[in-house]
């Protein structure tokens, strides 16, 4: 049996789910393939980790029509404190400077993923295959056809668009062969959420430690998320530390600005690694999120590129749609590749370079950095283009993220 579809999403975690939901209003025929129970623990996207949403992102989720749910369970961003831990350097960011309520907010994965799942399988243009694994696919000048495996057997699906939305380790990159470039940082990313002594007042914080970048982010209910980036050789005596002694060196690294820390969540870990696809379309193919970019925490920036280039894809594809263009051309997937390709390696430069920089020891580099950041804290131009990268509305925005509906 073979079911026809417009576009064939691989993946169904926070960026192939939202990139669902951005086409969910138009006349295309949508399926997404995903391995894993999307309610099940073993779904990544969606566990209990803090997720940065740049302002760019709210209004992405806005147009899609998920934040009305997602805004009692996202706390907002409205000051972002940056700084050097025991040196005189520091930035601050503040939501009134650029007249909006928040430069952004955080919600946990889990929250995003309820409100991106919830309804999914009853849109009517859109079927899940869910547990579903992607056996292979055939690539041809009129289509795509897709076999995958269900515990009723394997389906067959054919489509004029195959969209690879399944994560840095790509199984749809793997089967086209296209190469990526990686850099291993030698770092690994602990997660864990906190309760300080203080409330939250909307205050993030990202410090620069000799233990690596530390980044807290505040959570409702009173909590802060935390990404701590670890060198490798330190992650095993990290994670191994009882819940007092964490916290312990949680403070010793952080310092008091939230008072005593009182409780730590459970703690996960991932490394942490550089990696950019050498092509982000083939004729019948694109790729987005993860699948084509993976860059550092450091910023916070990752899901918020993955969703920006969901709301690239959906406006070229709906756009093509109406003029009654091949949706899956390479000409129409080329208006996609271009308009992203500054926006990603623009995150990519930037991330990488802060990570160096602030990794490195040397007294004329932290002298340099820290004079940096308290002239960046003085200067309103060059702050203002640094405040609005991190809010994501620098260079050509889609429609999504102009607060514009798609059709």
């Amino acid at each position: 049996m073979k079911t026809n579809f417009d576009v064939i999403i691989i993946g169904g975690g926070m960026v192939g789910a939202s990139l669902a939901r951005a086409l969910a209003a138009t006349n295309l025929r949508i399926a997404i393939i995903e391995a894993a129970s999307l309610y099940s623990t073993r779904q990544p996207s969606y566990d209990d980790r803090a997720i940065a949403l740049a302002y760019g992102t709210l209004l992405i989720l806005e147009g899609i029509g998920v934040w009305p749910e997602l805004e009692p369970d996202a706390e907002p961003i409205r000051h972002i404190h940056i700084s050097d831990r025991g040196r005189f350097g520091f930035t601050r960011l503040d939501h009134q400077e650029q007249g909006v309520a928040a430069l952004g907010y955080v919600a946990t994965g889990h929250a995003l993923g309820q409100v991106l799942l919830k309804g999914l399988g009853q849109l009517s243009n859109l079927m899940l295959f869910c547990p579903a694994s992607l056996n292979s696919f055939d690539l041809s000048a009129d289509g795509v056809e897709v076999r995958i495996s269900l515990e009723e057997g394997e389906q067959i699906l054919q489509g004029k668009l195959l969209v690879a939305a399944d994560g840095v380790n790509s199984l749809v990159r793997e089967q086209l062969d296209i190469s990526i470039k990686e850099w291993g940082y030698g770092q690994t990313a602990v997660i864990s959420n906190l309760t300080p002594g203080i409330e939250p007042e909307g205050v993030a914080f990202e410090r620069f430690t000799d233990a690596g970048p530390m980044a807290l982010l505040p959570l409702t209910g009173g909590r802060y998320g935390l990404v701590w980036t670890l060198d490798d050789a330190d992650l095993d005596a990290v994670m191994g530390l009882d819940e007092a002694a964490f916290l312990e060196r949680v403070q010793g690294r952080f310092g008091y600005r939230l008072g005593q820390f009182q409780k730590a969540g459970k703690r996960s870990c991932y490394p942490l690694k550089l990696v950019r696809a050498s092509e982000h379309i083939r004729q019948r193919v694109a790729l987005i999120g993860n699948a084509a970019h993976a860059v550092h925490p450091i910023t916070g920036q990752g899901f918020n590129l993955g969703i920006r280039d969901v709301a690239v894809l959906a406006d070229v594809l709906v756009d093509a749609a109406k003029r009654g263009q091949d949706i899956g051309s390479l000409p129409v997937l080329e208006r996609y590749a271009d308009w992203r390709k500054h926006d990603q390696e623009a995150v990519a430069l930037m991330t990488d370079s802060l990570v160096r920089i602030f990794t490195n020891p040397l007294l004329p580099v932290r002298m340099i950095r820290n004079l940096s950041m308290l002239a960046l804290d003085l200067m309103p131009g060059p702050k203002r283009f640094l405040t609005r990268q991190f809010m994501g509305l620098n260079g050509r925005l889609p429609k999504l993220s102009r607060g514009r509906s798609l059709v």
